[in-house]
């Protein structure tokens, strides 16, 4: 009996090591590291299943094999969601944490360290990194030192891969936690001394802004409102993830305006299979919910905001646009217009996208 119990400590360690460098194991990486026939390895992993020790993640499907996680390996993790969406080089990394400290913490050492991160910002609880793909040496250590640092960012097939060296409390989280967060596909670790290595792997998502405007009346309803309300109806879709929402004060001398004139935009993160779905359950929405029949959504894919279009977002602001002017804009940027008159703020919206909340809520500042 004692030797039985010594070989279930050794398995069950060795299953929790492949789970917090992996993310899961194998039957296979059992067999593997172990010598056991492969029948024996497989009769362990049932073993453990019973006693509740491990779980089963994935199913086996096809020629792939069935995955497995040793639940005793996967401590509390304080990183909700990690995601990214990618734009030729260009790359955003999203990091949405339990604790808005811990957000400033990562946020002022990856920005201490620079590396491929081009800037770096925090919205609340939210980690939002622009990077481009490359490599740069980044030294780590105690301070005045950086504790942790993006060292590359690489492309692998449908999938964005970040190189990560950390030490401290950001290693424990490199190792610990970012596996268990949603969004994160595989996470493997190397150790040197106090200093750890990482790869942390996520899908390659496409970014998607959607603007909207002239949604509501003079008798109720508010653009800011419905676009929450649209940013909660499309991540409930398979396959699309949330980022943002934001206001964007547009010309206040325009016209016809219900109140202040404001428009919205939302951000998402999309798996390319999923964006017709995207786009035809954003249309069906706003025509169901809005109170306007001038209601318009304007929707682009991308990253970073070209001039010409910024400069449709200047001109929104300080005059009277024609509809005219805004499908020409759209066709020469390729973003997608929908609806009646709300299309030019809408797609006004878009073209704002990426300043700060103090910007876009101040028609009179300059846009540099």
């Amino acid at each position: 009996m004692p030797g039985v119990l010594e070989r279930r400590r050794g398995y069950l360690r060795l299953m929790r090591q492949f789970t917090l460098d992996n993310g899961f194991f194998t039957v296979t990486d059992i067999q593997h590291a172990t010598g056991l026939p492969r029948s024996t390895a497989q009769d362990w992993v049932n073993r453990l299943l019973g006693e509740g020790c491990v779980i089963l993640r994935d199913e086996k499907r096809g020629r792939s094999a069935a995955h497995y996680v040793a639940i005793s390996a996967m401590p509390s993790s304080a990183c909700r969601r990690i995601f990214t969406t990618i734009d030729g080089n260009n790359v955003e990394i999203y990091h949405d944490c339990m604790s808005g400290a811990c957000a400033a913490f990562c946020g002022y050492h990856h920005a201490l360290a620079g590396g491929v991160l081009v800037s770096v910002e925090r919205d609340g609880t939210l980690l939002r990194e622009c990077a481009r793909i490359g490599s740069s040496e980044v030294p780590v250590g105690l301070s005045p030192l950086p504790a942790v640092g993006v060292t590359g960012i690489e492309q692998d097939g449908d999938t964005v891969v970040q190189h990560i060296r950390c030490i401290g409390g950001p290693a424990y989280s490199l190792s610990d936690m970012m596996a268990r967060a949603e969004g994160v596909m595989q996470v493997r670790t190397r150790h040197t001394g106090s200093i750890v290595e990482g790869d942390v792997r996520t899908r390659a998502l496409k970014h998607v802004t959607i603007g909207l405007d002239d949604t509501d009346s003079k008798e109720g309803g508010a653009t800011f409102a419905l676009a929450l309300a649209l940013l909660s109806h499309v991540t409930r879709i398979k396959g699309v993830l949330p980022i943002s929402h934001h206001v964007a004060m547009l010309y206040p001398d325009v016209f016809m305006k219900t109140a202040g004139n404001s428009s919205s935009f939302i951000e998402v993160a999309v798996e390319p299979g999923s964006y017709l779905d995207l786009e035809a359950k954003t249309l069906q929405f706003v025509a169901g919910e809005s109170l306007s029949r001038e209601w318009g959504v304007a929707i682009r894919s991308g990253l970073a905001i070209p001039d010409g279009l910024r400069e449709y977002g200047r001109q929104v602001r300080n005059q009277v646009i024609t509809r005219a002017v805004a499908e020409a804009t759209a066709e020469r940027f390729g973003i997608t217009l929908h609806g009646g008159n709300g299309v030019i703020g809408a797609l006004g919206a878009v073209a704002l996208a990426g300043l700060p909340h103090e910007i876009l809520l101040d028609p009179a500042r300059e846009i540099l």
